[in-house]
């Protein structure tokens, strides 16, 4: 069997995105690695029993790589990545109530309820429950 390991998510600034990631949504930090010269290896993922094996690696977001990626995806008002929640509006209420910006606050799109954040380090980022 095939599962994902891990995916990436390019941020302006590793340890600024380190901080947001698990001190303002959550996450549990994986892997801290300083790699020399102000490089950081990071990874979160889900806190301790949700879905162990997934990490997410905050990865620098400078290149001729993720730099077109990222201000395309802004542009278009695209999150980088989705995460599902079991409730979208508790959600938005808790992240906003600690100063979390949104870009769009909870509605319904199709089979989820969803609410998109700026995660401070360039992107944003989408929250969505399913229905029912």
């Amino acid at each position: 069997m095939i599962k994902v390991a891990m995916t990436s998510v390019y941020v302006d600034d590793v340890a600024k995105a380190h901080a947001f990631y698990t001190e303002v949504l959550g996450f549990e930090t994986r892997m801290h690695m300083d790699l020399g010269g102000g490089s950081l290896f990071v990874t979160v993922g889900a806190p301790e029993g949700a879905q162990r094996d997934l990490q997410l690696l905050l990865e620098p977001g400078q290149g001729p790589i993720a730099e077109p990626y990222r201000a395309a995806l802004r542009e278009a008002a695209l999150p980088c990545i989705v995460f599902s929640v079991d409730d979208v509006q508790a959600e938005f209420e808790r992240l906003r109530g600690l100063g979390v910006r949104f870009a769009q606050e909870p509605q319904e799109q199709g089979p989820v309820i969803s609410a998109v954040l700026d995660d401070t380090v360039g992107n944003f980022v989408q929250l969505a429950q399913p229905k029912g």
